[in-house]
């Protein structure tokens, strides 16, 4: 089957249309990621997803959901209240719901919710005028640092959790930059993505810089190569556990892995590490603790143990200062008030 752009549109589609008609608590429906965005291509490593939004009228019951297509192709679902939205006009300073709303496609849509809310989050000024989106990048920055605060009461052995708290503050502090030119950046781009926005933040120093933070300055692509199997094992045993994170799912096993591969033989093959790795660490908090030791060997290698975790968190507190004095500088550029200490 050739699947193209289109036809995963067409797809979305008909999901959102099959889905209102038997549920009559959805009120709108509509397409976000790269499918909308014309600058991407959907399939990296030949690989993609497709990401809907349904809006409920009322709580809905799962939060999530991943429809199996083939297995290079699912349907990622995500589902969201009509409250989220009574109030269109706060959205502009929401660093994620914003930019989902700001310019999705829409599929389908049972009141004039759509047209009332993006009317809101546009209106009074532009989206992307320096003061909303300054205050987007103050928010995503001010998680990231309360995430690291509690990194400082890390000791003895570094656990999964540790190293998913510490990739989360990193991947929030990284966005804070990305959303001063841009929506935020998604996992499996992301250390691909990032040095363009670091660029066009006049902080190119900063993609190596995450590069460093990951352990990863002389990481030779064979090497990361190599612990491809032993992180598919991980994904699969994890998969078929109940307390997993949503995001280690059968339905996206080759979504990332083809994603992984392709990157490794492109011109930047370090950005496959973060999927890699994160995707990883998610998997090996549900499993044994002997199933970990792979994981654990890797994280060895990339500096993120006990021995050298304290020296990765005191390098991620000057990473989230030096973003912090970015944000000043543009706050003081255009006028605007300056933050204090986040």
């Amino acid at each position: 089957m050739r699947v193209t752009r289109e036809s995963l549109i067409k797809i979305a589609r008909e999901t959102a249309q099959e889905r209102a008609y038997n549920d009559a608590g959805i009120i709108a429906a509509y397409l976000t990621g790269s499918l909308v965005d014309d600058s991407l291509d959907p399939m990296l490593g030949g690989a993609a997803d497709i990401d809907i939004i349904f809006v409920h009228r009322e709580e809905p019951k799962h939060r999530r959901e991943f429809v199996k297509l083939t297995p290079d192709f699912h349907v990622d679902i995500s589902h969201r209240a009509k409250a989220e939205f009574k109030r269109p006009r706060e959205l502009r300073l929401d660093p994620w719901l914003g930019w989902e709303m700001y310019d999705p496609m829409l599929l389908y849509e049972r009141e004039k919710f759509f047209e009332f809310v993006q009317a809101g989050l546009r209106a009074g000024f532009e989206f992307n005028a320096p003061a909303p989106a300054l205050q987007r990048s103050r928010s995503l920055l001010s998680h990231g640092r309360q995430i690291w605060r509690d990194l400082l009461e890390i000791s003895g052995t570094t656990t999964p959790r540790d190293v998913a708290k510490y990739m989360k503050s990193l991947y929030h502090a990284i966005n804070a930059v990305a959303e001063l030119s841009g929506p935020p950046l998604q996992e499996r781009r992301l250390m691909l993505e990032f040095a363009s926005r670091a660029e066009t933040a006049q902080r190119p120093g900063m993609d190596a810089a995450l590069v460093g933070l990951m352990g990863a300055s002389a990481l030779e692509p064979s090497l990361l190569r190599s612990w491809i199997p032993e992180w598919r094992v991980a994904f699969e045993s994890a998969s078929e556990s109940s307390r997993v994170d949503a995001r280690i799912h059968p339905a996206r096993l080759n979504y990332y892995e083809k994603a992984i591969r392709a990157m490794l033989e492109g011109e930047k093959p370090v950005a496959a590490l973060w999927s890699l790795l994160h995707t990883w660490t998610l998997a090996v908090e549900v499993l044994p603790e002997l199933s970990a030791s792979p994981w654990r060997a890797v994280c060895g290698h990339l500096g993120l143990t006990a021995a050298g975790m304290g020296e990765r968190v005191e390098a991620l507190d000057h990473f989230l200062d030096e973003v912090e004095a970015l944000l000043d500088e543009l706050a003081a550029q255009y006028g605007l008030e300056t933050s204090t200490s986040i």
